[in-house]
Order: C-alpha cells, then structure tokens, then sequence
C-alpha cells in the first residue's frame, strides 16, 4: 500500500491495481470523464476494482487496433483513477465516471488472469511548494502556458469557451500542467510523451512547444478561411478551386524565396534546350502546387537532379603520351597490352580532339590490378574517375533507375556516377560485369547494352530524368574475372583485354616497387630502414603464395610489417635486413610446396594437365587406374559433363588404337579404369583435359612413364586429332609458375605464342602437335606405339554371297 499525497486529500493505493486499456485516449490525472468500457477484460477489471477501494489503472495501447492487448501492446505510464459511478446499458456496456487521481509506472504485469493486473509504482510529480510564490522563470513558463491555451481555445471550435476562464484561474502548476496536457486535441503518441515527463517543469516546456505549434496552424487555417470567404463573397462555393488558385498566388515569404532560388539556378546552369525547357515547365508546377503536396517534395527532388548532373561540363583532356606513359608506368608494372591501347588512346585522342570514348573490358584473374588500372588511367588521361561495382546487380532498375511514380525513386546508378563525376567526360569503371545477376525484376545486362554501345549512349535515358543524356564522351572501362557470366550481345560491344596473371619475376617486381613500400608505410617502418632481402621475397612468392595476382603476396607483406612493427614497440629492435631465414618465424610453416614430378617410376598413370580458372591458370594431375573387372569406367573428381565427354572420347582413342599399343585384342572386356582429378571439392569442366586424359590412360595401360617436366591441353576427337583450346596464356604461365618448361599445345594454338610475355617464350619450350601420336612422343619417356601393318577395313558395301 502506497499513499498518494495531493492538494485535496491523500489517497491509500494498493500495490496491484486492475488495468483498463484505452484505446485513442490518454487519461491524465484530474481529468473526470465519462467512458464506455465493453471489452471483456475491461469489464472484469472494471468489477474487480472493488476489491480495490474502486481504483484501477488506465493505460493507453501503443496500436489501438489491437483488440486484446498484452505486455508489448501498452504503455508502461499510465494514471490511477478512481471510479465515481458506473452504470450498465442495455447491450451490457459499462459507463463508468471516472476520475484521475496520479500517475503510476507498471512494474509488472499479469496477462493470464481473466482481467489484466499490474504491479504498479507510483509517480510522485516533483512540486515540492505548490502554494508558494513562484519562481520568475517557472512563474513565466506557466504563464505562457496559460496563455497560448487561451488563443488555443479561442481558435479550436471544438474547446468549450468555458475552459479557459477555469484554467487561467489554477495556481497549481500540478494541475494546470495535466489538465492543460488533458485538454488538447493531440495525437495519443504525443500526449503520451506528456504524460510520462518526468518533472512539471518538463511538461511545461513541452506544453509550451506543442501550443505555438498548434497555434500557428490553427492561424494559418483561420487566414485561408478568411480568405476563401472574402473570394466568394458569400455566393454560391461552386468557383471553390478558383478560390484556391486565388490563394496559391500568394506563397508563404520562405515558399517564394525557394522558388527564386530554382529559378535562378535554372537560368544560370548551362543546359541543353530540352532539359531547360523539362526544368522550367516542372518550376511552373511546382509553383502551383500546394507546399506540403507530396507531389512537390517529389518535383524538388527532379529540379535538384537536373541541376546537379553534369550536362556541359568537362575536364580537360592531358593529351601528353609521354606523361600518359609515365603515369602507367608509375602505378602498375607490366600490364603492357592495356598500356599501349590507352596510350593508343590519348595518341589518336591529340590528333583528332575529339573522339567517341573506347569501351574497354578487362579480363583477368582477381588480383591483378583491374580496378586500380582505371584510376590510374584516370589519372593519366586527367578526368574524374567514377568507380560502380555491379556485383550482385539484380534489378534493370539499378542501371535505368526508378520512374518517378515511385515513393523514394531515385535515377540508376549510370546517372549517379555521372553527378559524382562533375564532368560529362569521366573515366567510369564498371566493376565486376560478370557478377551481374537476373531475375524477374529484369536483366540488368540488358539494360547496360544501350549504356556500352557507341552507337545509343549519346541519348542513353533514364527512367527516373525521362531525358536524353550524352554517354559519348564517357571512357567506361568494364572488370571481369572470365567472360562466361558476360552476356553474347554485351560481350560484343566491348573491347576485351586479358590479364593473364603475373610471373613471379613480375611479382617480385611489384612486391619491391608498390607492395612494401605502402605496407611500411602504413605500419610506420621506413622502407630504407626495414628492407627485404631478394631472396626473401622470392621465398614468399614460391612457399606462401598460389595465386595469379598479389593479393595473397600483400598480405603476406602485411603480416611481416605488423610482426617487425611489434618488435619494434615491445623492444625497440627490430631486423633491419629481412633475410628467408627469417620467414619461418614471421609467417610460420610454408603452406605450399614445390610439385614433386621428379619420380619417373612413378610417374605411370599420371599426366600434367593444365586447366584455366577465374582465378588464373592451373595445373592439375590426371590419374588413372586400371583394375581388374568387367569394362566399367568411373569418372571422380567433380568433373562436369564436357569433361566426362572427353574422357569417354579418350578412352574410345585408346580402344581403337589397342592393337598398335601391344594391348591384347579384348583387354577392355577384362579390367575397369577409373580415371580421377585430384581436389574433388573443385567443380572442373570444359574439353581441354582430353589429351591429358589419353596420354595418362595410355600411360596406365602401357605401363609407360610419363614425363614430369610436360604439361598439356588439347580437345581430342575420337580418331586422335587434337584441337585448338582457350586460355592458352594462362596456362602457359601456371606451368612456368609450377617449374615446368615443355608445353605440348594443339598447333591450331600457334598463334597465341606470340601474345606471350617474352619471359615465357624464353624460359618454355612448345610442342606444336596435330594428333595424338605426336603427344605421345613428347609426353611419354618411350613412344608405346608399334608398327602394324595397316589391314584395310571389309568393304561393308559389297555384294553379299549366297552360295
């Protein structure tokens, strides 16, 4: 039992009182009122507050919707009231008298009994001398208060006139807040946050803002009032829109400043006629329209796009191919095809002054500084440089962006990289394009079609602008990993570049030149004091590193600054000459190890084959197995169906070619081969592995050793011919990154070894082959096949004998 200490008397409140919820109604304390009550739960509440001296507790719901309240659905303040008389209608509603006495916090509360009940603790309002003279600042605030209810009255036709005289008559400033707070027209959510002020003086302060609120609103409707009835002069409201219009002429002072501030923006911004004209006439709708329609929120938005987007703006070109060239140089080592073709570039670019800009695709595996060659480029040709990733991209909307009927549409992402840019002739870099995705939101692929053709991107349009605008002059430069996830017609617009990956005499380079330098930087070594020894660096790129890029390598890099860093703080030492001993205790065991292919006896059964990823090239082993059984074959490994094509094709070669092999006429009918590709957790696909296959299944079957410094890739058909296959330069560099230095490549492939790195052609001798007799030759450590004279086949066409 709690005693509830006020100005008329002291009321005995138990510690658990029956809850009332109340929908759309904050009860405050001193209010009397009269209410409905016919919710089951409110009802029994209602009865059982006898058993508390006829007091219960009201609590406004937070969703007054909900028609049976639980914990989560009311507000943790509401006001303890006693009930004064209670009356049951016909239909079995309660009308209930009732009258606010304080404010009390729910502890805790009981929602499985038939009516809900609460532990409760009361709210003492913080008014220690409610009859003394007050304070000159509380003594004006409560005075104001007084006040704007007044006006507020005045105003409001649904304030009885009564109301004020009785409020400005309360020196209590207890009662005059909570019957001031009680008596406005308020959403509950606001009320509420009076109700639960903790101190007088803070429902004062609220009072007081939300009264010039509503004030200020109440004088604005009573001036269009006025001025509606002096348009029509008492005649008939037929002309009511007119009257509008009438007063829509007169915009508020800040309304018409905004407008003068638009319209000056439109005069003086450089625009094409037809955006001029789209701009003006969107002002001329603006003007007309209410301020607080939410269609003019949404025609603002336009004009700021408008104005923002670059439309004649441009960054003057630096046409200087020798700073171009240093520029690349500087930023990237190696990479000399992209080089020369944005060289090419700004060459052509300082004759003519004025060219379409190139749509360049950069192919290449992760890490091979694709993303950070356009900013250089950027940096060369001197234009801004606007970075859009588009992995993920699932939505046509996220290129073409949203129409503007949408709530919160905004333009693609094509037109934002354009306003980022400031310039109509940025270098846009489209990044992960074969990470596009699509569903039945739509293909965004497709709709990068108009955006990457020279042919339509001098009037690309986006859905949200409804306007042409000039892409000609933009040079977009797309980033992939393969060109399997590009769609054909994109694919077709595009200038495609391979990065083939980089040797490790080029990772050395750039591990010296940019990695190490810019990691000791960031761990605050100096680069002079801290060096790395060559050989130091070639044991991070041969035990700690597989990759085609050097991103692995820079985190390595990374982990040997933070190692020398540490040392530095905790000791004050640190080794000054990095040497490969050393590595060991900076990096730990080398997870990597050089292939063992030395061991030509046991090299029967296996093949280096030499795969391309989206991660660059690799080289796999193909083993094969040959058991005693009845003719099965089993393909392991997670080849996919190409793969297990060409193993079916090989092993058909390798029957057919039996009997110059020294196999015995049936061999197959008497053993099962089973032919595997290591890391069966990699999915592995495509016709090059066919000769690889061959050469190992005949190596099993011969039991002829195969030779450990050749690699191979070549299509096999089923009479042994080997065709041309894709990736040839990426393979070639994963065999020299793995030691090997003969390559037996399919001759129609004769052109692409002039697109190797000089280093390459240097270092790795080619086996140009036609068919599967010369792979063997230059596989195998002894050439299996035997001469045997050919025996024409029966001519199936002759004329059969009956006799």
């Amino acid at each position: 039992m709690t005693t509830l200490h006020r100005v008329e008397d002291q009321v005995d409140v138990p510690d658990r009182l029956p809850v009332i919820a109340l929908r759309d109604l904050v009860f405050f304390p001193y209010m009397v009122l009269p209410l409905l009550i016919g919710r089951p739960r409110s009802v029994i509440a209602l009865e059982e507050s006898r058993d508390a001296d006829g007091l219960v507790l009201l609590v406004a719901q937070k969703d007054p919707a909900v028609d049976d309240p639980g914990g989560q659905d009311l507000f943790r303040v509401g006001s303890v009231a006693r009930v004064v008389q209670v009356s049951t209608l016909p239909d079995g509603t309660a009308r209930v008298v009732l009258e606010g006495l304080g404010r009390a916090r729910i502890r805790r509360l009981n929602t499985t009994t038939e009516a809900l009940r609460a532990s409760v603790e009361l709210l003492v309002d913080r008014e220690t001398e409610r009859d003394a003279p007050l304070p000159g600042a509380a003594a004006e605030q409560a005075s104001r208060v007084r006040k704007l209810y007044a006006e507020y009255a005045r105003l409001h036709e649904r304030i009885p006139d009564e109301l004020p005289g009785m409020l400005s008559a309360e020196v209590d400033r207890v009662r005059l807040a909570h019957l001031v707070s009680g008596h406005l027209i308020l959403p509950a959510l606001e009320k509420q946050e009076l109700l639960e002020a903790a101190a007088v003086q803070r429902q004062l302060e609220l009072l007081r803002e939300m009264l010039v609120r509503e004030v200020e609103i109440l004088r604005i409707e009573a001036k269009l009032d006025r001025q509606i009835q002096l348009h029509f002069g008492g005649e008939d409201t037929k002309d009511f829109g007119a009257g509008l219009r009438a007063i829509q002429k007169e915009p508020p002072p800040e309304e018409a400043e905004e407008w003068l501030e638009l319209d000056d923006a439109v005069q003086h911004t450089d625009l094409p006629p037809h955006v001029r004209d789209r701009a003006e006439k969107e002002l001329s709708r603006l003007r007309r329209l209410n301020p607080v329609a939410p269609e003019s929120a949404v025609i603002r938005t336009y004009l700021d796009w408008i104005l923002a987007l670059p439309w004649a703006a441009r960054s003057r070109d630096n046409l200087d191919v020798r700073h171009a060239s240093q520029i690349l140089e500087a930023d990237h080592f190696g990479l000399n095809e992209v080089k020369e073709r944005v060289l090419d570039h700004v060459a052509v670019l300082s004759l003519v002054k004025e060219m379409r800009g190139p749509i360049l695709c950069l192919v290449g595996p992760p890490g091979t500084g694709k993303t950070s060659l356009g900013r250089s480029i950027a940096g060369a040709l001197g234009r801004e440089f606007v970075r859009v990733s588009l992995g993920g991209v699932r939505d046509e909307a996220e290129i073409r962006g949203h129409r503007r009927t949408y709530v919160g549409a905004l333009p693609g992402r094509i037109v934002q990289g354009m306003r980022r840019s400031g310039t109509v002739n940025p270098v846009f870099l489209l990044d992960e394009v074969d990470k596009l995705a699509h569903d039945f939101h739509g293909d965004p692929g497709a709709a990068l079609l108009e955006v990457l053709d020279p042919e339509q991107n001098h009037s690309f349009t986006d859905h949200y602008l409804e306007l042409e605008y000039d892409l000609s002059d933009v040079l977009f430069i797309a980033t992939a990993n393969t060109l399997q996830g590009i769609p054909e017609p994109l694919r077709d617009r595009m200038e495609v570049i391979r990065l083939p990956g980089y040797l490790d005499t080029e990772k050395h380079e750039i591990a010296v030149r940019f990695l190490w330098p810019r990691q000791a930087a960031r761990h605050g070594l100096s680069p002079d004091a801290v060096t790395l020894a060559p050989e130091t660096v070639d044991g991070i790129i041969d035990s700690y590193t597989r990759e085609a890029g050097v991103r692995e390598l820079d985190r390595r890099l990374s982990r040997i600054a933070r190692k020398v860093a540490r040392g530095l703080a905790e000791s004050g030492e640190g080794p000054a000459h990095l040497t490969p001993e050393a590595l060991h205790d900076l990096l730990g065991p080398p997870p990597y190890q050089p292939p063992d292919r030395d061991q030509a006896n046991e090299r029967i059964g296996i093949a280096n084959g030499l795969a391309w990823t989206a991660a660059g090239g690799e080289v796999l082993d193909v083993e094969v197995a040959i058991v005693p059984g009845s003719g099965n074959l089993r393909l392991t490994g997670t080849l996919g169906d190409v793969m297990k094509e060409s193993a079916q094709a090989a092993v058909t070669y390798a029957r057919s070619r039996g009997e110059m092999l020294g196999l015995a006429p049936h061999f197959h009918e008497k053993v099962d081969v089973h032919i595997h590709i290591p890391e069966g957790a990699t999915p592995k696909d495509g016709p090059s592995a066919g000769i690889t296959i061959a050469v190992a299944l005949i190596s099993a079957l011969t039991d002829t050793p195969t030779r450990p410094d050749v690699a191979m890739t070549g299509e096999i058909t089923l009479r042994g011919r080997v065709l041309g296959v894709g990736g040839v330069k990426e393979k070639v560099v994963a065999a020299l990154r793995a030691g090997i230095r003969t390559v037996v490549l399919p001759a129609a492939n004769a052109n692409d070894l002039e697109l190797l790195p000089a280093e390459v052609r240097d270092q790795v001798s080619f086996s140009l082959v036609r068919s599967m007799d010369e792979v063997m030759e230059a596989a195998l450590s002894r050439s299996p096949l035997r001469h045997v004279p050919r025996v024409p086949p029966p001519d199936l066409r002759a004329p059969l004998s009956h006799g």
